[in-house]
């Protein structure tokens, strides 16, 4: 084999390296995005189940979802003491 065909695959595979790394990174923060929209929508669903005994409980409607699934639990938190505020 000639060695510019050599180092025509190799440029190849370094960019399809390079490529899959930067592919890669954005689905790293949307799977870690959708592990924390899951963790806050079940605590949402736990703290509403629980919380009705005592009279505490957070209407479950997109923009609440949406705290809760960029924020996970600051996010309750944060709902809880508007709330209290408001």
């Amino acid at each position: 084999m000639e060695f510019t065909i050599i180092l025509a695959y190799a440029f190849g595979l370094g960019i399809l390296l390079i490529l899959g790394y930067l592919l890669i990174i954005p689905l790293k923060y949307l799977g870690k995005l959708i592990l924390n929209g899951i963790i806050g929508g079940i605590l949402l669903l736990i703290l509403n189940f629980f919380g009705k005994f005592i009279g505490v409980t957070i209407g479950i409607n997109p923009i609440t979802a949406l705290i809760v699934g960029f924020l996970g639990i600051p996010g309750i938190l944060m709902l809880l003491i508007l709330q209290y505020i408001l």
